[in-house]
C-alpha cells in the first residue's frame, strides 16, 4: 500500500471513529433526559471539544405558563458558576499589582470592626478558608485551617477590587465580558439581558412554582446572568490563558491546602480559587455547579481533550436533596468521562 492510500485510509478509519463516538454520545444523552419520567428535564445543554460543537439541544420551556420553548440564546441565573468570574477580576487586579493575596484583607477595607480583618487574606477568601459567616460575628475556626463554603467571602472580595480598581464590580464585570465578546453575559445591576428565563421550584404538595427571588443573592458569589454560548466563549479564555499571566493561572488550577470539601454530589473536592479541581473516574476536570431559587446549573472542563460540558437547567425539582435535584448533571457528566477515558 503506497503512502497517499494508507494516509487516506487512517483518515477514514479516524473520521468514521470520530463519527460513531459522536453518534453514541447524542444517543446516549437523548436516552437521558427524554426519558418519560414526572421530573423530566427542563433546560439546556451544550458540549464542544476544541472548538467544535459535539452536542446541543434544549429541551423544555422558558416559561412554563405560556409553554414557550427554549431556545439557543435563552439566558440562565448561573449561581455559583459566577465564582469563576470573580476569581479572574480579584487576579487580574493582583496582576497589575493593585493588591496581595497573602495580606490581612483590613489594607483594603479598613472599616471592617471584626478582628478576622487583620488575620484573614485574600488567598483566604478565594479559597473558603476564612470562616467568616458574618460581618459583625467572629469566624468559626482560626482562617486558613479549614474549609467551609462561602458566599460571603465572594462578596468581599467584590468590595476588595471596587476598592484597588476605583470601578464597581459591575462595571469591572461588564468590561471582562465585552472583550471576551460574551454578549449575553450580565452582572444583574446590568438591566440589559432580554432573554432571561423564569426559574422554578418544585413545592411541597408538587406543584411547580415561579421563583421570585432568583437574583437575591450576592453577585460576586451567584448571582450572573449568562448562557450556553458565551459559558463556552469563556471557558476558551478562560482556560485558555487568555486572561491572567501563565504564573497566576497555574495557582488558580491549582488544589490549595486546606480547601478540600466534602461536596453534597461529588464527595471530598479540592479548590482552587473560583473552580473545583478534581479527578474522577480518572479524567481531571475543572469547573463548578451553579445552584440558586429555580436554577440548577454547571459549567466543566477538561484540560486533556479541551472539552466543555454545559447544562443549565431553570426547574429545581428537588430543593431539599442535591443529589436530586443535579441528577441530568451528573449523569451527563458520567457519559463524558467514560467517553474521554475510553
Amino acid at each position: 500500500m503506497n503512502k497517499t492510500l494508507l494516509f487516506l485510509f487512517l483518515f477514514l478509519e479516524i473520521t468514521l471513529t470520530t463519527y460513531a463516538q459522536n453518534a453514541n454520545l447524542e444517543k446516549q444523552i437523548d436516552f437521558l433526559i427524554s426519558a418519560k419520567t414526572e421530573k423530566p428535564f427542563n433546560g439546556v445543554i451544550f458540549i464542544s471539544q476544541k472548538g467544535k460543537t459535539k452536542y446541543f439541544k434544549t429541551l423544555g420551556y422558558s416559561d412554563l405558563n405560556k409553554k414557550i420553548p427554549l431556545q439557543l440564546n435563552d439566558e440562565f441565573v448561573i449561581g455559583s458558576i459566577s465564582k469563576q468570574f470573580t476569581a479572574i477580576l480579584v487576579l487580574q487586579e493582583y496582576d497589575k499589582g493593585r493588591l496581595e493575596l497573602f495580606v490581612p484583607i483590613h489594607k483594603y477595607l479598613p472599616e471592617l470592626q471584626q478582628t478576622w480583618a487583620d488575620t484573614v487574606t485574600i488567598h483566604q477568601l478565594l479559597t473558603h478558608t476564612h470562616g467568616i459567616v458574618e460581618l459583625d460575628k467572629p469566624t468559626t475556626f482560626k482562617p486558613g485551617t479549614q474549609y467551609a463554603y462561602s458566599q460571603i467571602g465572594y462578596d468581599l472580595l467584590a468590595k476588595i477590587i471596587e476598592r484597588t480598581s476605583g470601578e464597581s464590580f459591575a462595571d469591572l464585570s461588564q468590561k471582562m465580558f465585552t472583550k471576551c465578546k460574551m454578549k449575553n453575559t450580565f452582572h444583574p445591576d446590568i438591566r440589559e439581558y432580554k432573554n432571561l428565563v423564569k426559574g422554578y421550584t418544585e413545592v411541597e404538595n408538587g406543584k411547580i412554582e415561579f421563583e421570585n427571588k432568583s437574583l437575591q443573592n450576592y453577585p460576586a458569589a451567584g448571582g450572573f446572568i449568562s448562557n450556553c454560548i458565551d459559558l463556552n466563549l469563556w471557558n476558551d479564555q478562560f482556560y485558555g490563558g487568555k486572561l491572567l499571566k501563565k504564573e497566576t493561572m497555574k495557582m488558580l488550577e491549582t488544589k490549595q491546602k486546606n480547601a478540600v470539601r466534602n461536596h453534597p454530589i461529588f464527595g471530598m473536592t479540592d479548590y482552587g480559587y473560583g473552580i473545583t479541581i478534581d479527578t474522577i473516574d480518572g479524567v481531571l476536570q475543572y469547573g463548578q455547579t451553579g445552584y440558586g431559587p429555580g436554577f440548577v446549573t454547571m459549567n466543566y472542563y477538561y484540560p486533556k481533550t479541551k472539552t466543555t460540558v454545559i447544562v443549565l437547567e431553570n426547574v429545581d425539582y428537588y430543593p431539599n436533596i442535591i443529589k436530586k435535584t443535579f441528577y441530568y448533571h451528573t449523569e451527563i457528566l458520567k457519559i463524558i468521562r467514560d467517553k474521554l477515558k475510553g
